[in-house]
């Protein structure tokens, strides 16, 4: 029974990566091989949004309908968009573009919102919420991969039209797989006796808005989360293109930045879960913190090599590498510390709180990534790195702060003996 709950979980979570990687990865490289501008690349992080809304309509998905219905109806959504997707031609029709991706993170982020409320409702105990987790973040990342280096290192040989129909197939297979699933058929007994709970809140929301911001940690929580990610998202968007415009092609970069970069974001991922099994989260930030502005130092240091040679590739490869394990483990750090603040919460809002940081973090993210590509086009590669290193430094002092004599400070975890 638990294997059947990680499969069902797993492939959710895989599909649910397949917009972000497409996105992330694939698009960014596309376009650009198409001649179009980095402004309008970093532009399409717009359509990102549905994700930071997803708050306001996750009550529907709640209350409404079953998770059973919620989820088949949006992964057959999924795959009815790809297959309008694999009609256009990306070259000359950049809005149909940008509109199919946003109905995919629409119905992405309505299917994140069932897959979370089904995971909660199946898993059971510390051992099936732990092997749930790693499903989680395994097969979302997972998923990011497949669709932004697996694809891309083929598109030039299969195309745009019959990728989007191998998607097409893919939502489609899971879709009859999750109307069949066994794990579901007892939901219709999981609701019962919760449909009154919480109204309250719903029809006073300025009570939870004021219950939100006097939990300890939260308006501290809620600037790190906004943050913490400027300077690297800057730099993960960015570096790519920089190598695509100089140093590698299409098809080299989905490799090394699609694949191999993402295996050590999920290395990343993991690590940071048995370091906090072992030390202090204050201690580990803070050193991470540290380990990130250093590796931004030696990314920027390469942007002044212009001329393609296997050492130059070689240490734009390690550059990747290194950027995307210790963003994959403050993911980890980051997540956990959002937790324990929530923690500290009543339990009538501890779900609601959780969410709130979630949005900002994605918000955060999302606002940086947008604007990129249009600072690089009017600033050029160099000083906008130097940016992105001011941030990223920002980010570590204000963590740092935080260790010695802030919110970190107050939950610590001693050290083995």
């Amino acid at each position: 029974m638990m294997n059947d709950k990680l499969v069902f979980l797993g492939l959710l979570y895989f599909i649910q990566g397949i917009p972000y990687g497409l996105q992330s990865s694939l698009l960014p490289v596309y376009l650009r091989g198409a001649g179009h501008s980095l402004t309008r690349i970093s532009l399409t992080k717009i359509l990102y949004f549905p994700w930071v809304l997803k708050v306001i309509w996750a009550p529907l998905v709640d209350r409404t309908g079953t998770k059973r219905c919620w989820l088949v109806g949006t992964v057959a959504g999924l795959a009815l968009t790809c297959l309008v997707s694999a009609t256009i031609s990306p070259d000359v029709q950049y809005m149909g573009v940008a509109g199919s991706l946003l109905t995919m993170n629409v119905l992405a982020s309505v299917q994140d919102i069932a897959a979370d409320g089904a995971a909660v409702r199946l898993l059971r105990g510390q051992g099936e919420l732990g092997l749930g987790n790693t499903v989680q973040v395994v097969g979302y990342k997972a998923g990011s991969v497949f669709a932004g280096g697996g694809l891309l290192a083929v598109i030039d040989v299969a195309g745009w039209g019959w990728m989007f129909a191998l998607l097409a197939c893919v939502y489609g297979g899971v879709a009859l797989f999750v109307w069949g699933a066994p794990v579901l058929d007892g939901e219709s007994l999981w609701g019962q006796g919760e449909g009154r709970r919480g109204s309250k809140d719903v029809m006073q929301p300025w009570k939870v808005w004021r219950k939100l911001l006097s939990v300890p940690g939260t308006p501290w929580m809620m600037f790190y989360v906004l943050t913490y990610k400027l300077g690297e998202q800057g730099a993960i968007t960015m570096f790519p293109l920089f190598l695509l415009d100089h140093h590698m092609t299409a098809r080299e970069l989905g490799l090394w930045n699609g694949v191999v970069a993402m295996a050590f974001s999920i290395c990343g991922s993991s690590v940071g879960g048995f370091l906090l099994s072992q030390y202090s989260i204050g201690m580990l930030m803070r050193r991470v913190f540290m380990m990130r502005t250093v590796s931004m130092v030696f990314q920027s240091s390469l942007l002044v090599v212009l001329e393609p040679s296997p050492l130059m590739k070689g240490m734009a490869v390690l550059s990747l590498s290194l950027q995307h394990f210790i963003a994959g483990l403050i993911t980890t750090l980051t997540f956990t510390t959002m937790m324990n603040c929530t923690q500290r919460a009543e339990e009538s809002i501890q779900a609601t709180h959780y969410s709130f940081l979630a949005t900002l973090e994605v918000l955060g993210k999302l606002s940086f990534s947008a604007l990129a590509g249009g600072m690089v086009d009017t600033v050029g590669f160099p000083v906008a790195f130097i940016l992105f290193l001011f941030l990223t430094s920002s980010s570590a002092l204000h963590v740092w702060r935080a260790t010695e004599t802030g919110v970190l400070k107050e939950q610590p975890k001693e050290q083995p003996q």
